[in-house]
């Protein structure tokens, strides 16, 4: 079967891998324009294209997905099938173009946590099993026909950008079986349920602000569940700080006080209902340090109130 695969992030790239090495022919990959990254912001290319590079693929990045051009340059691959997993949302003169349709890989168990970020929104929701869904692509978001699903355990302390690694390769293994069901004509896709659809959009900034009146329990998800981006993050002093990591543990105060700050045992914040210890944490432009090395460095005391 002819292919053309598209996508962005790292998620993708064991997609992309194992396609390669199937008996499909994958003609092409599509992926997003080069960026600019780091402080120097230099463009880089994402994930996929080097991995299509090293694999001997073909790479095509169009700034205009809708755009008749990108159709018709599709369209002279004569793909059989587009295999899609985290892109864009492919406008309807695209979906036309392969002779199969498409199919896409979403890390959830659809129709929950249809968007942009599932992992995330799952973590943050405190849930504690998720999966991954192959569908055909369909005009509405993540709502196409299901073809196969796994269940996935979420651990305890895992954060979204953890369980995105960890889901990337047994993903690519449901959506190559999945591709190879299709072509055997052993898989039949079955509609998706309205009942318990959620939703799970991109992340921005504010989704990472931790807001202190609420349960420990809730910020500690939400730190898992905006790790790596956007970031946990809280006000001390006006000044920023990233939270990467914490941990719940008893305690009562006024929401955002400082009850402990100590050089060997770190920083613990009251929150609404019982404390959080900071376990590392970022200060706005400096680097990454345990919650006992900040203490030491002499920037909190006890009382201190985070905003």
């Amino acid at each position: 079967m002819r292919v053309v695969f598209m996508g962005t992030p790292d998620f993708a790239v064991p997609s992309l891998e194992a396609l390669a090495a199937s008996r499909h022919e994958v003609v092409a990959a599509v992926t997003n324009p080069d960026r600019p990254k780091g402080r120097g912001r230099r463009l880089a290319p994402p994930p996929v294209k080097e991995a299509a590079q090293a694999l001997g693929i073909e790479v095509l990045q169009f700034d205009d997905l809708k755009g008749a051009e990108t159709a018709d340059h599709l369209k002279a691959l004569q793909p059989d099938l587009f295999a899609v997993v985290a892109f864009s949302l492919l406008p309807r003169r695209l979906l036309r173009v392969p002779r199969l349709g498409s199919v896409n890989l979403h890390p959830s168990l659809l129709p929950a946590y249809r968007g942009a970020a599932p992992l995330a929104w799952a973590v943050i929701d405190g849930v504690r099993r998720t999966g991954m869904t192959t569908f055909r692509l369909s005009r509405r978001m993540d709502a196409g026909d299901i073809l196969l699903q796994e269940n996935v355990e979420i651990g305890s302390e895992e954060t979204a950008g953890e369980l995105a690694v960890r889901l990337s390769r047994p993903g690519a293994d449901l959506l190559v079986r999945s591709i190879d069901g299709l072509e055997e004509g052993t898989l039949e896709p079955r509609p998706q349920s309205e009942d318990g659809v959620s939703r799970a959009p991109k992340l921005g900034k504010e989704d990472g602000r931790l807001d202190w009146g609420r349960p420990a329990e809730e910020l500690f998800n939400r730190v898992r569940g905006t790790n790596p981006a956007p970031g946990a993050w809280v006000v001390l002093g006006g000044e920023n700080f990233k939270i990467h990591r914490s941990a719940v543990v008893p305690g009562v105060g006024p929401s955002g006080e400082v009850l402990v700050a100590d050089g060997r045992n770190g920083l613990e914040v009251a929150c609404g209902e019982g404390a959080l210890r900071l376990l590392e944490v970022q200060p706005a432009g400096k680097g990454r340090m345990d919650g006992a090395a900040f203490v030491r460095g002499g920037r909190v005391a006890v009382g201190d109130r985070f905003a």
